[in-house]
């Protein structure tokens, strides 16, 4: 019996576990957002909110605890130098999971987990859906306009006329770059 046992040990060994959720961590770190599963991503968060805390104090001593669990210098340094700033006045938190249905394969519960101030549609309060329709033009008319424009100038503006000589010179060439390069010829 498992009484009062509280640790999900997500049916791996020890050694396993243990880099699976520094592989994990690294991957949240470089990435800001990775899909999983809700187990993993429940224990992922439970790995990295301490080292995310840890971050905040930029010491050597500090750089060398996180580098222990993570085993990556890349993601030492972007935790050190781009997550660390931005939390800096969170007292906790870090991450956020969001469940996006169940895998096909097996009907895993999946989520996505990811840092809460590197998601700007949450951050700034504006839907993704209203920037992009602020992006571009609701009227047709605007984009035929232009399109006439271009061709009326493309009409305007002519080209000098390329002289003879010029084209035999360039035969020539064209012949000495088939003389050196083995098209046309059979193996």
């Amino acid at each position: 019996m498992r009484h009062n046992k509280n640790f999900n040990h997500l049916g791996r060994q020890a050694g396993h576990r243990k880099a699976m959720l520094s592989n994990m961590a690294s991957s949240l770190i470089l990435h800001k957002r990775i899909e999983t599963t809700v187990a993993k991503a429940k224990a992922v968060r439970q790995f990295i909110e301490p080292l995310v805390t840890r971050s905040k104090e930029d010491t050597t001593h500090s750089r060398r605890i996180v580098f222990s669990y993570l085993k990556q210098k890349e993601a030492v340094t972007e935790l050190f130098r781009t997550i660390a700033p931005k939390i800096a006045e969170r007292p906790g938190g870090y991450t956020r999971i969001l469940k996006t249905g169940f895998r096909l394969g097996d009907g895993a519960d999946m989520c996505i987990i990811e840092f809460v101030d590197f998601n700007e549609a949450y951050t700034l309060g504006v839907t993704p859906t209203a920037v992009a329709t602020e992006a571009k033009p609701k009227t047709r008319r605007s984009r035929a306009k232009k399109a006439t424009d271009a061709v009326e100038d493309a009409n305007v503006v002519k080209a000098p006329k390329a002289k003879a000589p010029k084209a035999a010179a360039t035969k020539a060439t064209a012949a000495k770059v088939a003389k050196k390069t083995n098209v046309g010829k059979k193996m």
